[in-house]
């Protein structure tokens, strides 16, 4: 058993795209419609190119209940691994990215949250 898909829920599909992949670098693999919606996902260049994150359209009333709650408590949706998380979180801010929370130390791993501008508060670590 392995991961192949995760994903992540987004309020606007389009801008979701762009933040990921013009922002944070990922690659679009997959984009095609279904129904009113579109299956889109996307890859890291740093990664296996069988590891996809879907940016799922938050359509679902229950989804954007879960998200809004998760949001307001300051929780991140998901985490992204980084090499050098202080390198990355001044490639970010120089891009306009908004943190939560600066690299903090907490034991063995560094982490810090940002608004990936679709609804979410995404981590990233450093271990």
């Amino acid at each position: 058993m392995k991961i192949q898909l995760t994903g992540v829920v987004v309020d606007d599909q389009d801008k979701a795209l762009k933040f990921y992949t013009d922002v944070l670098g990922f690659v679009k693999k997959q984009d095609f419609p279904v129904g009113q919606f579109r299956w889109i996902t996307v890859i890291s260049p740093e990664g296996h190119d069988d590891v996809e994150l879907v940016l799922e359209p938050n359509a679902n009333p229950a989804s954007k209940t879960f998200q809004k709650s998760i949001y307001e408590q300051g929780i991140p949706y998901t985490s992204f691994a980084v090499d050098d998380i202080h390198k990355e979180y001044e490639r970010l801010t120089a891009l306009g990215v908004e943190f939560k929370v600066a690299p903090t130390e907490t034991g063995a791993v560094i982490t810090a949250i940002f608004d990936d501008t679709c609804g979410n508060l995404i981590q990233i670590h450093q271990v």
